[in-house]
């Protein structure tokens, strides 16, 4: 989320001041870049590995104060979640066993944070999108309590008039509203950056352009939320969503959502995605900028351009250009945020190299992609890459139309490792990772897929909750064994663990296939629907999706005890027999306080509604099923 020091909103005389260190900043940056300060002779690599906290039972644990307050180690850091937590890994010259050398440190890193999650009675899980995590885990008590974050989030929400809405096309639909960012906490990902000189900034950022949707297509990993099958690699659509600051009116206008795929090439430098970036979105938050930049060059010095650090960190390219320092001088990076977290380090790590194998393949082949392929063929590449992985189809250089697997295995790999063995990395190493990307690619087996398949697997066994619960056992259970995922069994429903973890709350089995009718309709039509759908009870809702009643086949019979019909003649309309202010229920509320309201107000049924609006509906047959499943299970044990 960026440079955590940064937590003011940016206001008045503030904002005035931030923006004047910032151009400030671009002007000193343009001065390093003329005089050729900014090193060139080193080509380094890192990553930044995100990760989710989870219980016993495979949902997200607020644990990452607790985490951090037991572990001494400066490579851990928070992200906006108390359920996530991040590790940087240490700068490696690309070359030599690099690539080795970043699985092993990924591999020391998961170890030290698993160990202390048992020790708090939870686990770690490397996802894209945890298929445990709900809605009710996105409040603000599961925000990190870090100043930047409530900041981030209030400013945010001021710009977007108070709430966010959610829209994503799958195999299903998801149409969810959130009053906060937290759903960007849903995210995690695996972030990798290279180095490279500031002359050849705008050709190597042009090819990271490029090779983002073949990149992606043999690595997503994150096709579920909320239960729902969305995109192959759902991230992107959400995270785009998530820290959009756009108003509603404003999509009439040309104008870019702060995370974005770009406008266009970059033609000679740098600078143009920071004046960019600079003139289209606003400052945010600011930090305490005590740093003249201008003198510190004076001096002999390497300015850290503090005020340009933080705005860049509040703009999210998914290949994002990064300034640093090192070692007491200047670089650049290209930060690839395009990769998910997992399935394993080794394919973390595997996609890493096919990036970097490409770029470097590329640049030597290739040259100028701009003269190869537009820049909207590119963008159009990264979003099929997205909602279809290895099923879509890519336009390639010279116009040419190939699938994505095509286009990996005969092409992309073998220049992958070109460019990696040119770059001095050993060959064993290219051949290890760039073998996990064939592999992957050759069977169709990438973790989105994996996911996918399993989830077909279960079929009707099992809740939602529990088959959700059963995949991050898997996961997590697989990702410690260590083989890549191209090698991973199904799942299978017994991995979750028991049936006990996952009827804790509601929100875990309530229906969501619902039919509702107006207040305005016939009571016939209920009568039909109840006799269709094998249902005792209908909920009325408004045009707006709120509760206004519900119709229980017990009022029909009062109905029909009556003579069936309006005195006037005219057919009874759903408002006449329906309850008004039915007792209801919260996603959030305990199966133990349902039950026990359920008895106490002696209804059959209970609504489930969030924020006045129906969500789902539980009943006295959902009871009894647990009930039952109770005993059978209690009794094969």
């Amino acid at each position: 989320m960026g440079d955590q020091q940064a937590g003011d909103r940016l206001e008045g005389r503030g904002r005035r001041s931030f923006t004047k260190a910032l151009l400030r900043d671009l002007r000193a940056l343009e001065e390093m870049l003329r005089e050729g300060r900014i090193e060139a002779d080193t080509r380094r690599i890192g990553a930044e590995q995100e990760m989710f906290l989870v219980d016993e039972a495979g949902h997200p644990a607020p644990l990452a104060t607790e985490m951090l307050a037991g572990i001494d180690d400066p490579r851990f850091t928070t992200e906006l979640a108390r359920f996530n937590l991040e590790a940087n890994l240490s700068p490696l010259v690309f070359g030599g066993r690099c690539l080795s050398a970043m699985e092993e440190e990924l591999h020391e890193v998961l170890g030290i944070a698993r160990r202390r999650a048992r020790e708090l009675g939870g686990g770690v899980v490397l996802a894209g999108i945890l298929p445990t995590i709900r809605k009710s885990d996105l409040t603000l008590e599961n925000m990190t309590p870090v100043p930047r974050y409530r900041a981030l989030n209030d400013v945010m929400a001021r710009l977007r008039g108070g709430t966010w809405e959610f829209r994503i096309r799958g195999i299903d639909d998801l149409d969810v509203r959130h009053d906060s960012i937290m759903v960007e906490a849903c995210n995690a990902s695996f972030q990798v950056h290279f180095q490279v000189g500031a002359d050849e900034f705008a050709r190597f950022y042009n090819i990271a352009q490029v090779v983002a949707a073949p990149v992606l297509a043999a690595a997503v990993n994150s096709p579920l939320l909320f239960g729902r099958r969305l995109w192959k690699e759902t991230r992107i659509a959400l995270f785009q969503q998530a820290i959009d600051t756009r108003s509603p009116t404003e999509h009439l206008r040309e104008t870019l959502p702060r995370v974005s795929f770009g406008r266009r090439w970059v033609r000679e430098s740098v600078l143009e995605l920071f004046q960019e970036d600079i003139a289209r979105f606003r400052s945010l938050l600011a930090g305490r900028v005590d740093e003249d930049p201008f003198a510190v060059l004076a001096e002999g010095g390497t300015p850290g351009l503090q005020a340009l650090r933080l705005h860049n960190g509040t703009i999210y390219r998914w290949n994002r250009a990064c300034y640093g320092v090192t070692g007491g001088r200047p670089h650049l990076r290209i930060e690839n945020r395009i990769l998910p977290a997992g399935p394993t380090p080794r394919d973390e790590v595997a996609n890493a190299a096919f990036w970097l194998g490409l770029i470097s393949g590329i640049a030597a082949e290739v040259g100028d992609v701009t003269r190869e392929l537009s820049f909207d063929d590119a963008k159009a590449n990264f979003n099929a890459a997205a909602r279809q992985g290895l099923a879509a189809q890519f336009t390639w250089f010279g116009g040419e139309t190939l699938p994505a697997g095509e286009l990996i295995l005969r092409r992309l790999l073998p220049l992958a490792r070109e460019g990696l063995l040119a770059g001095g990395v050993d060959p064993a190493d290219a051949d290890r990772y760039l073998g996990v990307i064939a592999e992957r690619v050759e069977d169709d087996r990438t973790g989105a897929q994996w996911l996918l398949r399993s989830l077909a697997g279960f079929g009707e066994k099992g809740t939602g909750a529990e088959r959700m619960a059963a995949l991050v056992a898997a996961m997590a259970r697989r990702q410690e064994e260590g083989e890549p995922v191209a090698r991973w069994s199904p799942a299978d429903l017994a991995e979750g663990g028991g049936w006990k973890r996952h009827y804790l709350k509601v929100e875990q089995y309530m229906s969501t296939d619902l039919v509702t009718v107006d207040e305005d309709e016939p009571v016939d039509l209920v009568a039909q629907l109840m006799d269709w759908q094998r249902v005792r009870h209908v909920p009325v809702e408004d045009d707006a999706g709120r509760l206004v009643g519900l119709v229980s086949y017990r009022a029909l019979l009062r109905l029909l005890a009556r003579g069936g019909v309006d005195p006037s003649g005219e057919p009874v309309a759903v408002a006449e027999v329906m309850t008004r202010n039915p007792v209801t229920v919260a996603p959030e509320t305990s199966t133990l306080d349902a039950i026990d309201l359920m008895r106490r107000s002696g209804v059959g049924c209970l609504p489930v509604v969030k924020d006045g609006r129906l969500v789902g509906m539980i009943t006295g047959r959902d009871f009894m099923e647990i009930a039952r499943e109770l005993l059978e299970r209690k009794l094969r044990e």
